[in-house]
């Protein structure tokens, strides 16, 4: 498979990660669509990183949210390791 084939199949782009703390797994995001707990997502970055998890936890300014829109800046609990820069796409 090629990598524009696999680009395609990564779902519906949310934003790119803006920050990520790594001492509470937590990745920082502009949001360029809609989100909720339960909802797929998947990192892609680099030329190793392509993970996928749960949304689990969310929060804005500190505060536990269930469901997120476009434009909104979150806090995203992942399970792996990000950089700025990292593309996150919603999986459907």
């Amino acid at each position: 498979m090629t990598k524009n084939k696999e680009k395609q199949n990564f779902g519906k782009p949310l934003g790119t990660v803006m920050n990520f703390f790594e001492n509470v797994g937590v990745i920082a995001l502009k949001l360029e669509g809609s989100l909720k707990i339960g909802d797929k997502i998947r990192i892609v970055g680099g030329e190793e990183v392509n993970f996928e998890d749960i949304v689990e936890s969310m929060q804005i300014n500190g505060k536990d949210v269930k469901e997120v829109n476009a434009g909104d800046d979150v806090g995203i609990k992942v399970s792996g390791k990000a950089r700025k820069g990292y593309a996150v796409y919603r999986v459907e």
